[in-house]
């Protein structure tokens, strides 16, 4: 269990800071064979751990971290140093919390990148094994600075998705609000007029008349029952791999949303394994661990292929990326030279680079074929409750 305690110094000075024990008694021992008098324990419970009330570390936050870690140790700070440096520094309270935490750990003796394994939620297994492989060899300072280069990165290529995407988005919720207005409040109103007028419409304008009513009686009782089966249907794709795999194979039918899908998983693959290799992680683990990374079924599936049935039985680099249709032969062929030249990391470095700007062109694409879509949508359905209204009233003013 975890405790937060309070306590004073034999010159007077307070100290805040985290601990894991088993009860009270032991983290006042704890305390006594420091020489710290306590002034307050209380347990921490793990959510408060890292914030979860109060705001998650974020990718900002891990960002700050590395660049500040790296400049310090760099500069020759000692470990503990630089993070009780940062504990000044930081009013976040996760972050706080969470470097109290990498704090206590240190002074019991404990593997400095333990408290960062205790959150997988936060911190990815990329960015464990690289600060582990970065503690063993004694380069955490370069490490944390490809940490920070990488992360940026990262974070540049969500913001652009993210920008690219916000348009499409606020043009499919303004389309969605028309249309609820239009089917569940306007249409029920103009077919009650016609009814209460006993004029009867034609086929086409009653059709579209009944569905207007429908949605008005049961509208809300749909929308509700869309809200639980949408939440019901994320809940079974995080939960089932066999459903998330039939997701992606109706999403690899369409052209588009396929080519952008496929060149940010081919990115992040890049970049991960070049970061995994320069830390000097091993081949094999590094592409072990990138399979978990990627985010992608297919290129998982291709990446475990390649590290358990190609490299482990003795194929070269190239010849297990060969068998993977999954990868262009671009670059497969890329990936089998640069092992041949012994610059396999640097190659995926260029590699990554390369599709972040390809990314942004297939998003371009993606969002000029998704504007008119949405908009021939949302027309045909105006068009069609217009042509309901339009029709009986011709009709109804050609009798006078």
């Amino acid at each position: 269990m975890k405790f937060n305690y309070i306590a004073s110094q034999p010159d007077g000075k307070i100290v805040e800071n985290q601990i894991d024990a088993k009860d009270v008694s032991e983290v006042l021992q704890f305390l006594s064979t420091r020489g710290l008098k306590p002034v307050s324990v209380k347990p921490v419970s793990r959510s408060d751990a890292y914030g979860l009330g109060s705001g998650k570390i974020n990718l900002t936050d891990q960002i700050f971290i590395s660049k500040y870690l790296s400049l310090m140790l760099r500069l020759g700070t000692g470990l503990l140093q630089a993070i009780n440096i940062l504990l000044e520094d930081f009013d976040k309270k996760s972050v706080k919390s969470f470097l109290m935490e990498v704090r206590s750990n240190l002074e019991r003796g404990q593997p400095f990148y333990s408290a960062f394994s205790r959150y997988p939620k936060v911190f990815s297994q990329v960015y464990v094994n690289l600060i582990r492989a970065g503690e063993t060899s004694g380069n955490l300072d370069t490490v944390f600075e490809n940490l920070t280069e990488s992360l940026t990165k990262e974070k540049m290529l969500k913001d652009q998705i993210r920008s690219a995407l916000v348009y499409p988005i606020l043009l499919l919720s303004a389309s969605v609000l028309i249309l609820v207005f239009l089917v569940m409040f306007a249409l029920p109103k103009i077919a009650n007029v016609f009814d209460q007028g006993g004029f009867t419409p034609p086929l086409f304008s009653r059709i579209v008349f009944a569905v207007g009513l429908f949605f008005a009686h049961y509208g809300f009782i749909i929308m509700f029952f869309a809200v639980v089966g949408l939440i019901a249907l994320i809940a079974f794709y995080r939960n089932s791999l066999a459903f998330k795999r039939f997701v992606f194979s109706i999403i690899k039918e369409i052209p588009v949303v396929k080519d952008v899908i496929q060149k940010i998983a081919l990115q992040r693959f890049a970049a991960t394994l070049s970061s995994l290799i320069k830390a000097g992680i091993p081949l094999t683990d590094a592409l072990e661990v990138t399979a978990q990374a990627v985010g992608n079924i297919d290129l998982k599936d291709s990446l475990m292929r390649i590290s358990r049935e190609g490299l482990a039985k003795g194929l070269t680099v190239g010849e297990a990326f060969r068998r993977e249709p999954f990868f262009p032969k671009t670059v497969v062929n890329l990936v089998a030279i640069s092992e041949k030249a012994g610059h396999i990391e640097e190659v995926l470095g260029t590699l990554a680079d390369f599709y972040s700007s390809e990314i942004d062109s297939s998003l371009k694409s993606l969002v000029s074929f998704l504007e008119p879509v949405m908009l021939m949508m949302i027309g045909v359905v105006v068009g069609l409750i217009a042509l309901s209204i339009i029709i009986p009233i011709y009709q109804l003013t050609t009798q006078f």
